[in-house]
């Protein structure tokens, strides 16, 4: 984990001991949330959990809770809000929506996933820019947009396209797994490693031996990004069955 990152995360969960008030990060990116989590499992004597406003959100915020709050006592929808956008004759990108969020002053890390559908989006963020979004932002590329309140309860299910599939390998390295994942021989896979185009949950990672865990987020740029869903048996061969499912 970044230094910094790390400085800011701690004092946020110090402070929360010392009030007994929540305290919370920014929208983190994926690469930072990895991080924090696993910077969180390691101390015992804090309690903390994230939430990006729907279970299927990347960008998620960090919170620190009391000592006598649960995780079931927390509600998520006093800290993060969502927004539908509605555009009028035209289907604006991503990128268009958030040029058009950042045109506003807003900062990154103020806001949180965009689901972008036909001619519509939806927009997580944190509920101090939640009025200059619904008063100012009024187009979006080259569309007029309406953005209206969106309860967290009414969010529509993201549609997210995956391919499913099945292999086996050697040993649980990242040159092998990301060589099957994404079609590439473990030469090649070992070279798109080394130049620095392969990241393990959202970080670079320049080793070709690193050990890949189920769950663990992988891509190759240019390439794509799947998980490593399953990790199976041995074979009599002693080859390990794997499944994984790759992001359309």
């Amino acid at each position: 984990m970044e230094k910094e990152l790390e400085k800011r995360i701690e004092e946020l969960a110090e402070r929360c001991q010392r009030t007994g008030r929540v305290t919370m990060t920014g929208f983190l990116t994926p690469a930072e949330l990895f991080e924090a989590n696993a910077w969180a499992g390691r101390q015992d004597w804090c309690k903390a959990l994230a939430f990006g406003g729907h279970p299927a959100c990347e960008r998620q915020v960090m919170f620190f809770l009391p000592e006598y709050m649960e995780a079931e006592d927390f509600s998520g929808e006093e800290y993060i809000h969502a927004l539908r956008v509605r555009a009028y004759y035209a289907a604006p990108t991503h990128r268009d929506y958030m040029g058009a969020a950042l045109g506003l002053g807003i900062r990154r890390e103020f806001m949180g996933d965009i689901w972008v559908e036909e001619d519509s989006a939806v927009i997580f963020c944190l509920p101090s820019v939640e009025a200059l979004l619904l008063e100012e932002l009024k187009t979006v590329g080259r569309a007029n947009v309406k953005v209206s309140p969106l309860a967290l309860a009414d969010l529509p299910e993201p549609e997210r396209k995956v391919k499913t599939m099945s292999f086996t390998v050697k040993s649980l390295r990242l040159d092998a797994v990301a060589g099957h994942m994404f079609g590439l021989s473990r030469t090649a896979a070992a070279e798109a490693i080394r130049q620095g185009a392969v990241s393990l949950n959202y970080a670079p990672c320049l080793h070709v031996d690193a050990p890949v865990s189920e769950g663990d987020i992988l891509s190759i740029r240019g390439r794509g990004k799947g998980a490593l869903t399953r990790i199976g048996e041995k074979s009599k061969k002693e080859r390990i069955f794997l499944e994984a499912e790759i992001y359309l």
